[in-house]
């Protein structure tokens, strides 16, 4: 016959095995669902002259990744720099995008450029070279950062195409 402190201890380590199984199944369930690992960036694609009009000059690209994971998770752009010619004109900031799992995925990069910025004196020689040659080098330089749950990276962003203007 067990004595009430015996009892007690029973239920207790009763009660601390319970725990150890539910922690144990919680890091087993965490750990296999790969969230710590990050999408992977591909690319940056279709950097092209979208709109033009009398005051601006609309540059649109798209950020490409793959989510190997089977959760989502979030992406935002914070100020990534655009530059024309070597001379920066704009930046990038977005909203929040949400993450497909498991799936290749894009986020659009616009920016709105002021025409009397690529007309000012220190653009000067690098527009009259693209009149002559009409092409202009654009580069997209900057961070966009991604979050699930309480895991977050940064990918460095740095990707210089050169586009034909009409």
């Amino acid at each position: 016959m067990y004595n009430f402190a015996q009892v007690n201890i029973l239920i207790f380590e009763k009660i601390e095995m319970k725990r150890l199984i539910i922690l144990l199944t919680t890091l087993l369930c965490i750990t296999s669902c790969k969230i710590s690992e990050k999408p992977e960036f591909l690319r940056v694609e279709h950097i092209e002259v979208t709109e033009s009009n009398s005051k601006t000059f609309t540059i649109s690209a798209h950020a490409v990744f793959m989510n190997p994971n089977i959760i989502g998770g979030k992406l935002k752009t914070d100020e990534i720099k655009v530059f024309v010619n070597d001379n920066e004109m704009a930046s990038v900031s977005t909203k929040t995008f949400d993450i497909p799992s498991e799936k290749e995925f894009s986020i659009p990069l616009t920016a709105h450029i002021p025409k009397d910025s690529i007309f000012s004196d220190k653009n000067l020689g690098s527009l009259l070279g693209s009149l002559f040659s009409k092409k202009i080098k654009v580069q997209y330089r900057g961070d966009i950062k991604y979050k699930v749950f309480g895991y977050s990276d940064t990918y460095t962003i740095d990707k210089t195409e050169t586009i034909k203007i009409k």
